[in-house]
C-alpha cells in the first residue's frame, strides 16, 4: 500500500465516523462534507438521488427521536485512484420516550459505499444500507416490514457489495 492510499483510507474512515456524529448531533449540514451532491442512497424501502432531499428526509425522520446513538465499526476500505469503496457495520439505538411498548429500538446495519475524490475531499457518491437485525420496540423506528436476515449473503453472492467486487479485482479473484 502506498503512502497516498494510507492517507486516503484514513480520510475516508474519518468521514465515515463524521456520519455517526452528524446523525446523533443532528448536524444535517455536515452531510455536505460526507455525501456528493448527486448521491444515490438506498436504504430499506426508500432511495434518494440527490443530497438535498436525502438530508431533508433524514432530518424529518429523526426529528421525532428524543435521542439516537450510531457507531460505525470495522471499516474496510479499498482505494482505486480517485474512486474507492468501503464497507462498515453500523450499530444504532433510537429512543422515543413514551412510546407504547417501550422507549427504544436498536440494531445493526451495514453500509456499502462508493466514493469519489472531490476538490473538497472524499465524498460518498452511492450508498446501500441494509439492516441486519433489530430488537426492542419496532414502533420506535417505524418498522413496516420484516427484516431479511440473509441479505448480506444474498447481496454478496449477486455481486452487489462494491468493496468485495473491488477487493476481488485487486486480489485477482474476479
Amino acid at each position: 500500500m502506498t503512502d497516498q492510499e494510507e492517507r486516503d483510507e484514513r480520510a475516508i474512515a474519518r468521514v465515515l465516523h463524521l456520519y455517526a456524529l452528524a446523525m446523533d448531533a443532528r448536524r444535517w449540514d455536515l452531510f455536505d462534507d460526507i455525501f456528493a451532491q448527486d448521491v444515490v442512497a438506498n436504504y430499506p424501502g426508500v432511495q434518494w438521488t440527490d443530497l438535498a432531499s436525502f438530508r431533508k428526509d433524514f432530518a424529518d425522520s429523526h426529528a421525532g427521536y428524543d435521542a439516537t446513538q450510531h457507531a460505525v465499526m470495522t471499516p474496510l476500505i479499498e482505494v482505486a485512484g480517485d474512486a474507492a469503496c468501503s464497507f462498515v457495520y453500523v450499530s444504532f439505538r433510537l429512543i422515543k420516550f413514551g412510546t407504547e411498548g417501550g422507549d427504544f429500538a436498536e440494531g445493526q446495519a451495514w453500509n456499502d459505499d462508493h466514493w469519489v475524490r472531490t476538490p473538497m475531499g472524499w465524498r460518498i457518491r452511492q450508498r446501500s444500507c441494509r439492516i441486519l437485525w433489530s430488537e426492542g420496540n419496532p414502533a420506535v423506528r417505524g418498522a413496516k416490514r420484516p427484516l431479511r436476515p440473509n441479505v448480506m449473503r444474498e447481496d454478496a453472492a449477486e455481486g452487489k457489495i462494491g468493496l468485495l467486487t473491488l477487493y476481488d479485482k485487486r486480489t485477482g479473484r474476479a
